[in-house]
């Protein structure tokens, strides 16, 4: 029987082992054992190394789809540059400012971000139009932020199944919430169903025995909201709400749907109006001279571009809700996120007016975009941006309101869920109360 290859071997019979010899096959046993242990070290090292190096994690082996390359993040966008919602442009163009400071900066992990961005004139057959050529010939990864729920709702269905994400749309209907039936969508902003329930929270606790009378877009964005009002002020929505008018976009005026709410003796006025229209619902209802408790939709509130054009006079305490922070308002003067939403503006869009609450939003939702493509790192496939969209932990936005923050899950698609009601005093408005929550699932 042989015994263990230890680089010697005992003779036959009964001759003694030579002591030195076997000292020095001993000395060379060992030099081998170091030798070889030192070699599977090495190789051991290098192995850890190459899985280091192709681990999973945000920068595993390089994934891309249509619209992705190690140097270029294609992202497609729909805005209404033209046409009856145009003041929203704005959004857009801040984006793209927005853009080009990162790329400035040196991109996403190195990739340049390429905004491509078309006018649809707040027009559905025009959105679909542009979305088809963004993703069949411009071929980008994502639509992102396209603007407007008609818009969006038209080409809903065209996202889905063609598996092109359709990203924080620019649209706060509560139909972007549902992961189940169309897992391709997501919303940004807060609903406005839940936004609306705020407001029917407000009325029933300062206004119990309200009539209220409702002006409202005649599309799925008006329709939500009135909705959520009713679903807000239950049973008692059929007695306390005494009217109902609705207009079209491409009416060039809706005073005669204020006059019509007025002569029904509404003391309540919610106004669902983009911001051309918001602005002639308050000047009609000062020049009426009525004084109901006036209710302004977020979309239509800003300063800028409603109120101010609307005379500050006839927008006192005209009651909204919020969930950015109001750029004008001197309480954030020393706040570290809008110094840095100031400087932005200095150096990337100086034209850019920061009055304009649309501006605002452009800078928030492309910051983050912005987290949402650094949590991808190399997996740049439309799966993994969903992914990521929908893994996003109490991310609280440089112009957000404190408290208020971003979350999302694979069942959860409505990042943003909370606001805080406002008054317009003087040149601005005042935050009152505490953030509300109002969830309302897809």
């Amino acid at each position: 029987m042989n015994g263990p290859d230890n680089g010697y071997s005992m003779p036959q019979g009964r001759q003694e082992p030579n002591p030195k010899k076997i000292s020095e096959d001993t000395n060379k046993t060992r030099e081998l054992s170091m030798l070889t242990t030192g070699t599977r070290f090495a190789a051991i090292s290098a192995a850890f190394a190459l899985l280091a190096a192709t681990s999973t994690g945000a920068f595993a082996q390089k994934k891309y789809d249509t619209g992705a390359t190690d140097t270029e993040i294609k992202i497609g966008n729909i805005m209404p540059y033209s046409g009856p919602a145009s003041a929203y442009g704005v959004i857009g163009k801040t984006e793209q400012a927005y853009f080009n400071k990162i790329n400035a900066e040196g991109g996403i992990n190195g990739r340049k971000i390429n905004f491509i961005s078309y006018d649809d004139g707040y027009s559905p057959p025009k959105a679909v139009e542009q979305a088809r050529k963004l993703v069949e010939s411009d071929e980008v990864l994502f639509i992102f932020n396209s603007l407007g729920t008609p818009s969006n709702s038209a080409i809903q269905k065209y996202m889905n199944a063609k598996q092109v994400p359709q990203l924080f749309v620019a649209t706060g209907a509560t139909k972007w919430n549902d992961p189940k039936d169309f897992p391709w969508t997501m919303g940004w902003q807060p609903s406005y169903q839940a936004e609306a329930r705020i407001y029917a929270k407000y009325i029933l606790k300062e206004k119990p025995n309200a009539k209220i009378g409702v002006l409202y877009q005649n599309d799925d964005y008006g329709k939500d909201y009135l909705k959520g009002l009713k679903d807000g002020l239950g049973a008692k929505a059929a007695s306390m709400i005494v009217a109902e008018e609705s207009y079209e976009t491409a009416e060039p005026t809706i005073d005669s749907h204020v006059v019509n709410l007025k002569a029904k003796g509404a003391d309540v006025f919610f106004s669902v109006t983009t911001p051309k229209f918001a602005a002639q619902s308050i000047k009609k209802v000062a020049e009426l001279q009525w004084k109901p408790l006036f209710i302004l939709n977020n979309v239509g509130a800003s300063v800028g571009t409603v109120l101010k054009p609307a005379g500050f006079e006839n927008s006192q305490d005209i009651i909204s809700a919020a969930y950015l922070k109001d750029t004008t308002d001197p309480q954030w003067k020393d706040d570290a996120g809008i110094k840095n939403f100031d400087a932005f503006l200095a150096k990337w869009f100086p034209e850019g007016n920061r009055a304009d609450g649309s501006v605002i939003v452009g800078y928030s939702v492309a910051q983050t975009l912005v987290e949402v493509l650094k949590a991808c790192g190399n997996d740049l496939t439309r799966a993994n941006v969903m992914k990521q969209a929908a893994s996003i932990k109490g991310l609280q936005l440089e112009g957000a309101l404190p408290g208020v923050k971003i979350s999302t899950s694979a069942t959860d698609f409505a990042p943003f869920k909370q606001l805080q009601l406002q008054k317009f005093k003087g040149e601005r408005y005042e935050l009152f109360g505490d953030v509300m929550s109002s969830d309302v699932g897809g």
